[in-house]
């Protein structure tokens, strides 16, 4: 099957409205000498679109203002305009903020979603062709529709209550939304604050590897990320502060981890219960039930003969101890993704030495934002500048999404499979060699065919190099590629039998992504347990949100949802909660008292899914990843451009579904 294409009968109708971003500032903001300075240093394509769409002047889409393309990654701060017209730009972007927040200027009405993709097009510099479909999507990422659910009558909460499983993204994006809906909710989370992933995760050097401005809930955005790519203690802030921002913590019951949870046909509810931190079990009810514990929570351990009998501290990078000292010791770290390529370049040189070791290497991608701090003056201008947040952060949703895409299809008529799957995979490809040849200095002869990989890039999740490349090259730092057959008390043994002693033994393995819901058992109206119904590692759902005999139960971040191509899960799980919670709204508006896919429905998609995903990068067999399952299923992304699966998921069609007790 070809992908889904959009259509705009599947949109909900929504019009264009004020909006998130303030359209005034307050007169005791920054001084005009401070935004002057500010506007000195701005990213003038973002500028630009600012100051189309606020003053509706389509001159600011033209020559001589409109921007040039930009080379590779970079941001393009000064949209390759003359110094003469840069300085335009500033002034009239200056007099703009000034006359609104004095009150002298009124801003345009909201621009059409059709105005918001022509806007999007000409700041990126017009060599990327962004189709009018995406103005929705865009319009409603950048705030000026408004597609939330609100329920005219919403049922009281004695009647009608959603249980959540988990208070990380997933979890509060759920939470906030339902509460704007008006549906009670109460959270069960296994730890003792919300966090979720950015809790968890510890380690020196943790980050995200999606940009900030984009790693945010499209309706909590914030001006004063430190750095373009965050570090995790600003990350675990963030969540904490949309905790507190939404009142949230009080419908959170915290070291209630769920167990059990049985679908009660008769009393057409979800029975649940969580264990307490002195092993006894609470009982909770819901009318539906949401999943927000996500696929990377759950570590992996390797199997590794002897693992148990190393004499120093063992730990996961998800589970790091602060309390085991790194500094002067000979530290192991097995694994060579996303956290490895994080942790290693920020313990050498502390360690005495850290020996890899790798069982295939991975593309590292650069970019010139990664480590980068966002200056005073950028954070003041997302602050006081309208929809300057907003536009800088939509331009990411496209770089850091779609735009990818055909990368990662196959081309049955390309000639190297072997080494690509099309010929922009290909010169992808060539210039990432070259990029990691450049990193390793005078040791590329030594190094290459460690670092250099050999399967299609993107094969499997694009990392950003965090320096791992030139750490590689350090002398207190040792590259093994030799396999691991065991570990002695007092260090690594390798398949050529070399016995590597160290101190410290990190497992820098990933999770179990293709084992979702881990150890709960969930079993649904027959009865039967969802993880018979999956098997041990072939999670199946509906658009990756609700499966057949288990009524009014939703997944976020569920199977096959991942945009492994690009994109922020942030994206990701507004769509599904939008989708969750129209479809609970459509139920309680035809006084049905559940929901259920319908099998055939499941069927048919499970089978476009498979279909559609056998003629990507991932179904590719010169390498192994997360991403399949001891089948070969591809189990964590999805096929589709993040445009299509945001048109599936704009409004449910309720034929798919039974709607019980009507």
């Amino acid at each position: 099957m070809t992908e889904p294409l959009p259509s705009a009968a599947a949109v909900p109708p929504a019009e264009p409205g004020a909006g998130r971003a303030p359209l005034r500032l307050a007169s005791n903001g920054a001084s005009r000498e401070e935004l002057r300075a500010a506007l000195g240093e701005a990213h003038l394509p973002t500028v630009l679109a600012v100051l189309a769409h606020v003053t509706g002047e389509d001159r600011w889409l033209r020559p001589p203002y409109a921007p040039t393309p930009p080379r590779g990654a970079e941001d393009h701060d000064s949209a390759g305009l003359p110094e003469e017209v840069q300085a335009e730009v500033r002034e009239a972007a200056l007099e703009l903020i000034c006359d609104l927040r004095e009150g002298r200027r009124e801003p345009a009405p909201a621009p059409s979603v059709e105005r918001v993709a022509e806007i999007l097009h000409v700041s990126l510099g017009a060599n990327q062709e962004i189709s009018p479909d995406y103005g929705p999507l865009l319009a409603s990422e950048l705030g000026v529709i408004d597609l939330d659910v609100e329920i005219p009558h919403p049922p009281s909460a004695a009647d009608f209550r959603v249980l959540i499983i988990g208070s990380g993204f997933s979890g509060l994006c759920a939470a906030i939304k339902l509460a704007r809906a008006g549906l009670a909710y109460t959270i069960l989370e296994k730890n003792p604050t919300v966090g979720g992933t950015w809790l968890e995760n510890t380690y020196p050097g943790c980050a995200v590897d999606t940009p900030s401005h984009l790693y945010s809930l499209s309706f909590a955005q914030r001006p004063d990320w430190s750095h373009y790519f965050a570090q995790r203690g600003q990350l675990y802030r963030y969540v904490q502060e949309l905790a507190d921002e939404y009142d949230v913590r009080r419908h959170v019951r915290f070291e209630h981890e769920v167990t059990t949870a049985t679908w009660e046909e008769d009393e057409q509810r979800w029975r649940v219960e969580a264990k307490r931190p002195d092993g006894t079990l609470e009982t909770f009810y819901g009318n539906a039930m949401i999943s927000g514990v996500g696929f990377l929570n759950r570590p992996a351990y390797p199997d590794i003969p002897g693992l148990d009998e190393f004499d120093g501290p063992v730990m996961h990078t998800a589970r790091w101890r602060a309390d085991v000292p790194i500094e002067g010791r000979r530290v192991a770290v097995i694994g060579t993704g996303a956290s490895a390529m994080q942790l290693v370049p920020s313990i050498a040189g502390v360690a005495s030495k850290v020996t890899v070791f790798q069982r295939s290497p991975q593309w590292g991608l650069p970019h010139p934002n990664h480590g980068r701090p966002v200056s005073a003056g950028t954070q003041l201008l997302m602050r006081e500048m309208p929809w300057y947040l907003g536009w800088y952060r939509l331009r990411l949703v496209w770089n850091f999404g779609d735009r990818l895409y055909p990368a990662l299809q196959m081309d049955p008529q390309w000639e190297h499979p072997e080494r690509a799957v099309n010929a922009m995979n290909d010169r992808h490809r060539e210039y990432l060699t070259k990029y990691i040849e450049s990193e390793l200095g005078d040791r590329v002869d030594e190094l290459r065919e460690k670092c250099v990989p050999k399967y299609p890039p993107y094969g499997k999740r694009p990392l950003l190099d965090n320096h791992w490349f030139s750490t590689m090259t350090r002398q207190d730092v040792e590259l093994v590629t030799d396999a691991v057959t065991e570990v002695r008390p007092e260090g690594v043994v390798t398949a050529h039998g070399t016995l590597h002693e160290v101190d410290v033994l990190v497992l820098a393995t990933g999770f179990q992504a293709v084992r979702l819901l881990g150890p709960m058992e969930i079993r649904g109206r027959s009865g039967a347990r969802l993880s018979d119904t999956w098997g041990e590692d072939d999670a199946r759902a509906y658009l990756g949100v609700t499966v057949p005999d288990f009524p009014s139960f939703f997944f976020l971040l569920g199977p096959n949802t991942f945009a492994g191509h690009g994109g922020s899960a942030a994206l990701s799980i507004e769509m599904q909660t939008r989708y969750t919670i129209r479809l609970l709204a459509a139920m309680l508006e035809r006084g049905a008292s559940s929901v259920e896919c319908r099998p055939e429905v499941h069927q048919a998609y499970g089978e476009e899914i498979d279909d559609a995903l056998s003629r990507t990068i991932w179904a590719h067999q010169g390498f192994s990843t997360y991403y399949r399952n001891k089948f070969g299923r591809i189990v964590v992304p999805m096929p589709w451009t993040n445009l299509s699966y945001w048109y599936m998921t704009a409004e449910p069609n309720l034929g798919d579904f039974h709607l019980h007790g009507q």
